[in-house]
């Protein structure tokens, strides 16, 4: 199957897969207690993915090899949830990536126990991250059965959670990590000319250069359209960047171009736009409640998938995806279906 690929996994990658961005990244942003335990020198991107197919378009993940002060072997994986919603499943999601992880450590004959992983979630949604980050939080069972119950914490980066000032780093990385956060906010506008501000610097090279297109073809990629316009670009471009701009705009004219979103195009192009977006989200979220009931119930009759590609009211789908994941069994789902759709 052809590999999924979306402008937030190219724009994740593309940061992250920098050594000195992913360590600066670590350093700022893991517990300090933990930073004390990691030999940083020795961190090493590995290109090993983890993530099922179904669900590439909505994580991405990065694994970093590492060693632990005290000489062993541990693991840094970070999985970039790129959803408009946060998923309740998201513990369980991460179990699976840290065992697929475990089993390839097997494979490799290492020896003296399983590598320590240390999982990261990067979330860069509207609303804050309310999902429990503990894996037995996705449990109901009486206390006397705790013993039973497996558990790990994932560590967070919630951008909703920090003001713009809070964002620590350097320029690449507190550029990425502000874009992340106000990619789609309505006030993405009003913020682009100081956030290409920290990269003036870094325009003069001609990395640089090409670094501050990657984020601008990010942004007309993956910003909600209407947020955003090329005029919008053009002035923050100007802005900033007045020597600039006949190099990098061309491009981003060309970006815009082949996604259907330059400037001037006919109104019923732009309706067309629109009702291929509103198809896009249904789909989306079709997909959700199915993946979930796939994950709780392995095998889910086609019946149920007719009726659930059958419903193209966001809201519903929306209310399906949390009741498959609460849902005892597949007739309960089953029940709940038919109430709604009545």
């Amino acid at each position: 199957m052809t590999e999924i690929t979306n402008p937030h996994d190219k724009f994740f990658k593309e940061v992250f897969t920098r050594r000195e961005t992913a360590e600066e990244f670590f350093l700022n942003y893991l517990p300090g207690d933990v930073v004390k335990l990691i030999d940083m020198d020795s961190l090493e991107y590995t290109k090993d993915s983890f993530i099922d197919e179904h669900l590439k378009e909505y994580f991405s993940d990065l694994l970093f090899n590492v060693y632990l002060k005290d000489e062993s072997l541990g693991y840094i994986y970070i999985l970039f949830e790129h959803k408009s919603y946060q998923d309740p499943l998201t513990a369980f999601y991460i179990l699976r990536y840290m065992v697929k992880i475990w089993e390839m450590s097997l494979k490799s004959g290492a020896a003296h126990g399983f590598p320590v992983i240390i999982p990261f979630v990067l979330y860069h949604g509207e609303k804050s991250w309310r999902t429990g980050i503990n894996f037995k939080d996705l449990f109901k069972y009486p206390k006397n059965m705790n013993s039973f119950i497996p558990d790990y914490q994932y560590l967070i980066w919630d951008a909703s959670r920090y003001s713009d000032d809070q964002i620590k780093g350097e320029a690449i990385l507190r550029v990425a990590l502000l874009v992340f956060k106000h990619i789609f906010k309505e006030d993405l506008r009003d913020c682009l000319s100081g956030t290409l501000m920290l990269l003036k610097d870094l325009s003069k090279k001609r990395t640089g250069l090409e670094y501050i297109e990657a984020i601008l073809k990010y942004i007309v990629n993956a910003a909600p359209k209407g947020n955003i316009n090329y005029e919008d670009i053009r002035v923050a471009v100007d802005e900033v960047l007045p020597d600039k701009g006949g190099e990098i705009m061309p491009t981003i004219a060309d970006t815009l171009r082949q996604e259907g979103m330059q400037q001037g195009m006919q109104q019923g192009m732009q309706q067309g736009m629109q009702q291929g977006i509103q198809e896009g989200m249904l789909e989306q979220a079709r997909e959700s409640v199915i993946d979930n009931l796939e994950m709780r119930f392995d095998v889910v009759p086609q019946s149920i998938v007719k009726v659930i590609n059958g419903i193209d009211d966001i809201s519903i789908l929306k209310s399906l995806r949390r009741k498959a994941v609460k849902a005892i069994s597949l007739d309960e789902f089953t029940k709940i279906l038919d109430s709604i759709i009545k």
